[in-house]
């Protein structure tokens, strides 16, 4: 997909962050989002800044080892969680990473939001939203782990720090953390009432196969 003008990404990554506050999903200085940009650079939001606070003056331009080419703020700490998702998968333009408040509960317990019980999630996600163990960002293991995981997966919760979506834009990324928090929600929900059925195994492969024609999920 070609990459938008600047000044467009620019536009988005203020509003996707303010919509990330508005939401819910961040608090204080939490939560970034990266962008990909030509010539091997990323346009990202800057550290100790809240997303409400986002504007145009807050951006940064880094190359991929986190050097700032454009802007007078720092990057994030946790820039390397990116960079190891668009390493894993280079079709992904955006990353998001925040802390919605029921699906950071869920990793904060070690547990996976399972099982995936309602087509929507897969068509949308895919089968399997799986949640690493916790880890300081610069760690070289945990890092290879989350690229492991997201060579296989487009959304993931990181025990103890939130969750990460990626997509092919900053749109698509934003609706799938969306997606995450509200499943968290409903699953939180069903489980106490009773037990949660998950799909068929061949509602599962039909569903699947919609999310490949659809040029959804890992290439």
């Amino acid at each position: 997909m070609p990459l938008a003008p600047l000044p467009k990404l620019r536009s988005q990554l203020v509003d996707v962050s303010r919509r990330m506050h508005a939401n819910g999903w961040v608090a204080n200085h939490d939560g970034n989002l990266s962008v990909k940009l030509t010539g091997n650079r990323l346009l990202i939001t800057a550290t100790g800044i809240s997303k409400a606070d986002v504007d145009d003056s807050k951006l940064l331009i880094v190359d991929l080892a986190g050097k700032v080419l454009e802007g007078r703020r720092k990057p994030f700490s946790e820039l390397e969680l990116h960079l190891a998702i668009y390493r894993a998968r280079p079709e992904a333009e955006a990353v998001m990473h925040a802390h919605p408040p029921v699906a950071t509960a869920f990793g904060l317990v070690g547990l996976e939001l399972a099982p995936i019980a309602m087509p929507e999630l897969v068509v949308s996600i895919g089968d399997k939203i799986p949640t690493l163990p916790r880890a300081l960002p610069k760690d070289e293991e945990a890092l290879k782990r989350l690229g492991a995981a997201a060579r296989l997966h487009d959304a993931m919760l990181l025990s103890g720090n939130g969750a990460l979506t990626w997509g092919t834009s900053l749109e698509m990324a934003l609706l799938r953390m969306e997606l995450v928090e509200h499943y968290a929600k409903i699953l939180a929900a069903a489980r106490a009432l009773g037990q949660v059925t998950p799909l068929a195994a061949g509602e599962l492969a039909k569903l699947l196969e919609a999310r490949k024609k659809a040029g959804l999920g890992p290439r």
